[in-house]
């Protein structure tokens, strides 16, 4: 089973001078300690669950290449893009320029969008009224084009393209996994079903998730894929400084979710940001890996 470290604080000792530092350290620890992955939010605003929504918030494929810089063998990827927020030629641009230059560790996280209010506050589309789904399927299938390196013009429901070329074309081969990320069951598992090589789900109702993966399973037989095929992740939020005095209970928890077929659990640290913390972290990796 592999092992995810979202990374969706920035409000580290030291303030923003110090950002850069602590992202560099956190991320060494985590690919130290065995984290096959490390995922960063898309968001221009801190999420309010998590802390004050004026509290840092790094834009996401800056700090990706950064991290890619720093790091040697992490997969690499946002948790998740929200379709909104950029042109898809300009996002596929950025995600193969990560892949190239991490030496094909790229993932493009994609999922519809959500967050209204960081929307509306910075002038972006609004989420819940811009035919999200519409705009997330048109990405998908130019990704894929793309990837392909077949630049004739692009014509989708929403967005057309008279030229989308590609180049360089990206390092990992056919391409960066697509992880879609959301639980919708009628259009946004359909398209993970259609387009992507990766789900993800959320991990706080098992009965739920359990449902989710039917739900995609059935999905798959209906338009002719095996379900084996696609990667099933999960997200589940975490405290890492308590999960080491507890290694158990974390245990437990990765072999319930791999009992209901996850494959890689991503975990979200939303409490404790040293370092540290991750390398002690290390045996735990290790025995999920071995589950």
């Amino acid at each position: 089973m592999k092992v995810g470290l979202q990374i969706n604080r920035f409000d580290y000792p030291g303030g923003d001078s110090k950002i850069g530092q602590n992202v560099r350290e956190v991320s060494v620890a985590a690919e130290d300690a065995g984290f096959d992955s490390i995922w960063v939010m898309d968001h221009f605003f801190q999420l309010v669950h998590i802390s004050k929504y004026t509290d840092p918030m790094l834009e996401s494929y800056t700090t990706l290449g950064y991290i890619a810089g720093v790091t040697k063998k992490v997969m690499l990827g946002t948790m998740v893009t929200g379709v909104i927020y950029r042109e898809p030629a300009v996002l596929i641009n950025a995600v193969t320029t990560l892949d190239v230059l991490s030496g094909g560790r790229a993932y493009l996280g994609i999922g519809a969008g959500w967050n209204d209010q960081e929307a509306k506050a910075l002038g972006l589309l609004d989420p819940l009224h811009s035919k999200r789904f519409e705009r997330l399927e048109d990405t998908l299938k130019l990704a894929l084009q793309m990837w392909s390196n077949d630049a004739k013009p692009f014509n989708g429901k929403i967005y057309k393209l008279p030229e989308p070329h590609l180049s360089p074309q990206p390092v990992r081969k056919p391409h960066p996994p697509i992880l879609i990320g959301g639980g919708g069951e009628e259009k946004t598992l359909r398209l993970v079903a259609q387009y992507g090589n990766a789900c993800n789900l959320f991990a706080q109702d098992m009965d739920m998730l359990s449902h989710k993966l039917e739900v995609l399973k059935k999905h798959c037989q209906e338009v002719g894929r095996p379900y084996e095929e696609i990667e099933k992740t999960s997200l589940i939020g975490i405290n890492i400084a308590a999960a080491i005095k507890d290694t158990e209970q974390t245990i437990n928890k990765a072999k319930e979710l791999k009992s209901l077929g996850i494959e890689h659990i991503i975990f979200a640290n939303s409490h404790d940001v040293n370092a540290s913390s991750y390398l002690q972290f290390s045996d735990t990796v290790k025995a999920i890996h071995d589950l």
